[in-house]
């Protein structure tokens, strides 16, 4: 297994292009491995930093995972993801199973952070979050705090695909792609 570089710009334009489709956010604590599918995802520089923003919502397993451990992985597929990978790591939670295993996905050993990187995603940022902000549905035009935060701040909701996003914002420290060797 080798790991060509890539550049910030070169993830930048695939993410664009994937993300809309979902792609894997990767977290870890101890042994306990958790992807998430992510559609909404940002690349830029903050404070100087190349910087992923991770939107994840307050409810899930993931936000835990990376409360507790301040590392992630983002990981996109080469081309169109497995639907049944979307569907499960999209709809099931990592508290009540185990999503990798389920998916028959492989771990790659992170080279920066503590997080694996996804061998069938193998296009990789890794990141360590720098900043982490809950977001105020109540400062979103009416438009979109109706459309994706239509029971704001109601804990009946809380987990739901309701509840408000928290904001990672993760500075990336490495970026590549997962390319067999020869004979691999």
């Amino acid at each position: 297994m080798i790991r060509r570089n890539i550049t910030l710009s070169e993830f930048a334009a695939r993410a664009a292009e994937t993300l809309p489709k979902g792609v894997l956010l990767t977290s870890r604590v101890g042994d306990k491995i958790n992807s998430m599918v992510i559609g909404w995802g940002t690349v830029g520089v903050n404070w100087g930093k190349p910087v992923f923003a991770a939107y994840v919502r307050v409810g899930r397993f993931t936000r835990e995972l990376l409360d507790q451990n301040p590392e992630f992985t983002v990981n996109l597929p080469l081309s169109a993801p497995d639907p049944t990978v979307i569907a499960v790591c999209g709809g099931k939670s990592g508290r009540e199973m185990e999503k990798l295993e389920a998916c028959g996905l492989h771990p790659v050993p992170g080279e920066a952070v503590s997080v694996p990187a996804i061998l069938e995603f193998p296009v990789t940022v890794e990141c360590r979050i720098l900043y982490r902000q809950e977001q105020e549905p109540a400062h979103l035009p009416e438009a979109l705090r109706t459309r994706y935060y239509p029971q704001e701040r109601d804990s009946a909701f809380a987990g739901s695909n309701r509840d408000a996003h928290v904001t990672y914002f993760g500075e990336i420290l490495n970026a590549y792609i997962l390319e067999t060797e020869e004979g691999d």
